[in-house]
């Protein structure tokens, strides 16, 4: 039967056609699957292996720790941070308040005598010293009223010799009764009489005499002249309200400033104790030291409106820095704090623990180490717990730190050189090593704003 016969390209009856390609497609799958494996197994071995080699090498690196590394996040980086060296010394306490200079002595010049100038013996801006010449008025009208006073006491010193010769006579000849007494009374008293008159006159000689001292115009003080308020010419009175100029005391000059009447008691306790008090002047910038001088006084009363009291310091001025109604910066130094463990104010950080810093360790990795303050002066901190000296703290760049963070220090004062993991054999970064442009925490106390002897 035709239908059933078999032809070269027909169905195979045993079964070898199709069913024979199937199992050749399910092996090249496999073999697939088996690559794509045997890559993947590849990669995580090689993965595994470079991070151990990694880990493995961590602490020898220069500033390395593979605690450190796991602590600072994906990117395992090293952060720049700035640090500081706390130090131990003294760190004085300071009362700050703004003051204006003030003149010790301010002397206007007035005439005391009516006339024209004739002479001005100064220039605007000398410094003069107390009874030197400043300028002279026309003395001629008093000269001539000493010569008629001088006139009039020669006149009645005469007639005074005249009356006491007749007095001499009637004294001898009431004592042979030939006059009565009251005649000789009345030539003793025309004694009497014209003895006043001489008095009188000497009185008008000197007053003369004074009016021509008075027409040469002398420095009541020593000081510096401003600007002269009459010209050479003018005609000036006694009794003129303007004067003729102005002295003003600047050796030495004084400063009046405030500070809160909570101070009060610890600036006149001291006082009361003999104690010499400290002042500095600063600019209107406050970072430019004046001069220094010492409190002198307190007043007498609180002023109720601010809630302070007024002090006065005085100032030698020797260079003639200080003018007067000049505003300045006023730091009192009221105490010194002995012993301290001193820090930059920036090294400071607050949190739920309270107040700590960040500590450079060995290897520079930091640690966070709570502190006690004692007292903050302007730039520096003093410290009564919680770091030695010596320590390098992070000054700038703790936003980025926790504990235990990999840093790399640079700009710091000076401290002992820190040493790396691996025993020093690679250099670490030196906290130690001055670096251009760094404070160390007394650079403030020579501007007056923090410690003095830190070091």
């Amino acid at each position: 039967m035709g239908h059933l016969s078999a032809s070269p390209g027909g169905p195979n009856p045993t079964g070898e056609g199709p069913e024979r390609r199937e199992p050749q497609s399910n092996s090249h799958r496999w073999l697939w699957i088996l690559a794509l494996a045997v890559l993947i197994g590849g990669s995580i071995w090689y993965f595994r292996g470079s991070r151990s080699s990694t880990e493995a090498q961590g602490p020898s690196a220069p500033g390395g720790s593979s605690k450190g590394q796991g602590r600072q996040g994906a990117g395992g980086f090293v952060v720049p941070v700035v640090v500081a060296s706390a130090q131990r010394g003294d760190l004085p306490v300071y009362f700050d308040g703004l003051g204006t200079v003030t003149a010790f002595n301010t002397v206007t010049v007035h005439s005391r005598v009516d006339g024209q100038i004739t002479k001005i013996n100064f220039q605007e801006g000398q410094f003069v010293h107390q009874g030197e010449s400043l300028l002279e008025i026309d003395p001629r009208p008093y000269q001539v009223q000493l010569e008629q006073a001088e006139g009039q006491l020669a006149k009645d010193q005469a007639q005074l010799r005249d009356v006491q010769v007749n007095y001499e006579r009637f004294q001898l000849l009431y004592k042979e009764g030939v006059i009565p007494k009251q005649q000789l009374d009345t030539q003793g008293a025309q004694v009497g009489q014209f003895e006043g008159s001489i008095k009188a006159d000497q009185g008008t000689i000197d007053s003369a005499k004074l009016q021509l001292v008075y027409s040469h115009v002398t420095a009541p003080i020593s000081g510096r002249i401003g600007l002269r308020l009459v010209d050479i010419g003018n005609i000036v009175h006694a009794t003129d309200t303007n004067g003729l100029l102005v002295i003003t005391q600047l050796q030495p000059i004084a400063v009046i400033f405030s500070l809160p009447q909570d101070q009060l008691p610890q600036v006149a306790t001291k006082l009361r104790n003999g104690e010499q008090l400290v002042v500095d002047a600063y600019d209107r910038d406050d970072t430019t030291k004046i001069e220094a001088g010492k409190l002198l006084t307190i007043d007498n009363q609180i002023d109720t409106t601010t809630g302070t009291y007024k002090l006065k310091a005085v100032f030698n001025n020797d260079r003639n820095i200080l003018f007067p109604n000049q505003f300045v910066n006023v730091h009192l130094l009221a105490d010194v704090k002995k012993n301290l463990v001193i820090v930059p104010a920036s090294a400071i950080q607050r949190g739920p623990q309270g107040t700590y810093v960040y500590v450079v360790q060995s290897g520079n990795t930091t640690k966070i180490q709570t502190v006690t303050i004692a007292l903050t002066t302007a730039n520096s901190v003093g410290l009564s717990a919680g770091l030695n000296a010596s320590d390098v703290v992070v000054v700038d760049g703790q936003d980025k730190l926790q504990d235990g963070s990999q840093v790399n220090p640079s700009t710091a004062p000076a401290a002992p050189n820190a040493q790396n993991a691996n025993g020093g054999q690679q250099p670490s970064p030196q906290p130690g090593k001055p670096q251009p442009g760094a404070r160390r925490p007394a650079d403030a106390a020579q501007q007056g704003h923090s410690a003095g002897k830190t070091q």
